[in-house]
C-alpha cells in the first residue's frame, strides 16, 4: 500500500516545527528523506500534481497554469478534469497492473477512468449547485459518494475551499477510503498551508497553526491504518509541491496593453477581442500574442520592461528559452518571471498597481508560481517497508518522485522523465 499526502507549500524549513510534533516525529523518526525537491516551472499548484501523477514536465503532460486560459474571463474554470492531461498517470499504469487506487482532491483528477475511488478537487459552480451533485458529475461513485463523502459533508457545506474545514472533509473521505476499500495507492492532497501562507505571510503563528493541522492530518492516517489492520505494509510519504515568497504588490500590464490597442474593451469594460494578452500563474505570468507578425514588438516592449526594472519583471523568456530551460511549452509565446516582490495581476484596466488581495492565490501576502530554485523549498519525507530509515538525499528533481512510487508499487512507467530515487528504498 502506498499512500501520499501532498501537504501543499510545505517547506523544509516547516520540518524544524514539525519534528516536535507528535505524528511528524513518528514519520521523521523512521523516515528516508529528500531534504529538498526541485519542483517544475511555474511553481503552481495544478501544473505542479500533475508532474508528480506522470512523471513529467509540463511541456509533455499540458497543464501550465491552475486556470483555464479565458480571456476576460472572471474567475476563470480551473483544470479539474483528467481529460486536460495529455499523457498517462501513474493511476493509468497501477491500474493496468490489477492494483486499485483512489484520490482524494488531487488535482486534475475529475472523471479519471483509472481511479477506483475517486473524491476530485472540484467545486459547486453555483450557489444552487448541489454537493452530491458536483462529486458524482467529477467522477465520484455513487458507492464512495455513500461510504466516504456523504458521512462528511457537514465538514464541507458552507466551507468549501475554507481552511481547517475544507481540508478535515479531505482527510475524512481518504480514512473512510482506507476503511471501506484499502486501496493500493492513494494520493492526497490537502492546502491549509497553502492557504494560510498566502493569507498571512510565509511563516507566523497563523502557519504554525496550519502545520499542526497537517500533524492532524497525518494522525488520522496512521490511527486508520492502524484500526483496519494495515500499518505494517503502508508506506508513508510526505511531501509538498512548492514554496512561496512574499510580496508587496501586482501589477496589471494588461493594462498596458489594453492602452495600446491589444484587448478591446466595451462600454461596460468587457473584454471584446485581444492581440496580447497576460495569463496570471502568480510569481510568472504567460504572455499570448494572437497575430504572429506581432512578435518583434511584443518581444522588444517585453525586454524594455525588463531592462526598466520598475514593471515587476526580472527576465522574459521566449516560447523556446522557456522550453529549454524549465520544460515549460504550452500555446504563450512568452513567460514573464517576477521580479521577487511583484505578482502578475490579469486585470485589464488601472490601476497600474495593486495592493496585497488576500481574495485570490495570485495576490495574497505570499505566493508562487517563480523559477523553481527561487524561496524555500518543498521537501520529501517517507516512512514503510520499501523506505530506508534514515536515508537522505540532499535534492532531487520532483518528477523523480513518480518514478519511485512506481517502484514501490512494481510497476512501469516507460518514457517518463523522473528516475527512480534508489538511495532511498529498501533492495534497490
Amino acid at each position: 500500500m502506498l499512500i501520499v499526502l501532498s501537504e501543499d507549500a510545505l517547506v523544509r524549513e516547516d520540518l524544524e516545527y514539525l519534528k516536535n510534533r507528535p505524528n511528524f516525529a513518528r514519520l521523521l523518526s523512521s523516515a528516508a528523506r529528500i531534504d529538498t525537491l526541485r519542483t517544475i516551472y511555474p511553481t503552481v499548484t495544478y501544473p505542479v500534481h500533475v508532474s508528480v501523477s506522470t512523471g513529467c514536465y509540463p511541456d509533455r503532460h499540458g497543464i501550465t497554469t491552475n486556470e483555464l486560459f479565458i480571456p476576460g474571463g472572471v474567475a476563470n474554470p480551473w483544470h479539474w478534469f483528467a481529460q486536460d492531461v495529455r499523457i498517462p498517470t501513474i493511476f493509468d499504469a497501477a491500474h493496468a497492473a490489477g492494483l486499485s487506487t483512489a484520490a482524494v482532491f488531487w488535482p486534475v483528477t475529475g472523471n479519471h477512468p483509472a481511479i477506483d475511488y475517486l473524491v476530485d478537487e472540484y467545486w459547486s459552480q453555483s450557489p444552487d449547485d448541489d454537493l452530491r451533485d458536483v462529486f458524482l458529475r467529477s467522477g465520484t461513485t455513487p458507492e464512495v459518494y455513500a461510504r466516504a463523502v456523504e458521512p462528511n459533508l457537514s465538514l464541507l457545506r458552507g466551507h468549501e475551499r475554507q481552511h481547517p474545514d475544507a481540508d478535515r472533509f479531505v482527510l475524512a473521505a481518504a480514512c473512510d477510503i482506507l476503511r471501506a476499500f484499502r486501496p493500493d495507492v492513494l494520493f492526497i492532497h490537502p492546502a491549509q498551508v497553502d492557504g494560510f501562507r498566502h493569507g498571512y505571510g510565509l511563516f507566523n503563528a497563523q502557519v504554525d497553526a496550519a502545520l499542526d493541522e497537517a500533524d492532524r492530518h497525518l494522525g488520522m492516517l496512521y490511527d486508520t491504518l492502524e484500526e483496519i489492520g494495515e500499518a505494517g505494509r503502508a508506506n508513508i510519504v510526505v511531501m509538498s509541491d512548492h514554496g512561496q515568497i512574499p510580496i508587496q504588490r501586482s501589477i496589471a500590464l494588461n493594462a498596458l496593453f489594453a492602452e495600446r490597442g491589444w484587448i478591446t474593451v466595451d462600454d461596460a469594460g468587457r473584454v471584446t477581442d485581444w492581440q496580447v494578452y497576460l495569463h496570471s500563474a502568480g510569481l510568472s505570468a504567460q504572455v499570448h500574442v494572437k497575430d504572429p507578425a506581432l512578435l518583434p514588438e511584443v518581444d522588444a516592449l517585453l525586454r524594455f520592461w525588463c531592462e526598466e526594472g520598475i514593471y515587476g519583471v526580472s527576465r522574459v523568456f521566449s516560447r523556446a528559452e522557456a522550453a529549454d530551460a524549465e520544460r515549460l511549452a504550452g500555446d504563450f509565446d512568452f513567460v514573464l518571471e517576477t521580479d521577487g516582490f511583484t505578482a502578475f495581476s490579469e486585470a485589464w484596466t488601472r490601476p497600474l498597481v495593486r495592493p496585497i488581495d488576500t481574495a485570490d492565490w495570485r495576490y495574497g501576502h505570499a505566493t508562487h508560481g517563480a523559477l523553481p530554485d527561487r524561496g524555500p523549498q518543498p521537501t520529501f519525507a517517507a516512512a514503510g517497508p520499501a523506505f530506508r530509515a534514515g536515508a537522505v538525499i540532499p535534492r532531487r528533481p520532483i518528477v523523480d518522485t513518480t518514478a519511485t512510487f512506481a517502484r514501490v508499487l512494481g510497476i512501469e512507467l516507460p518514457g517518463i522523465d523522473g528516475v527512480p530515487a534508489g538511495e532511498l528504498l529498501t533492495g534497490f
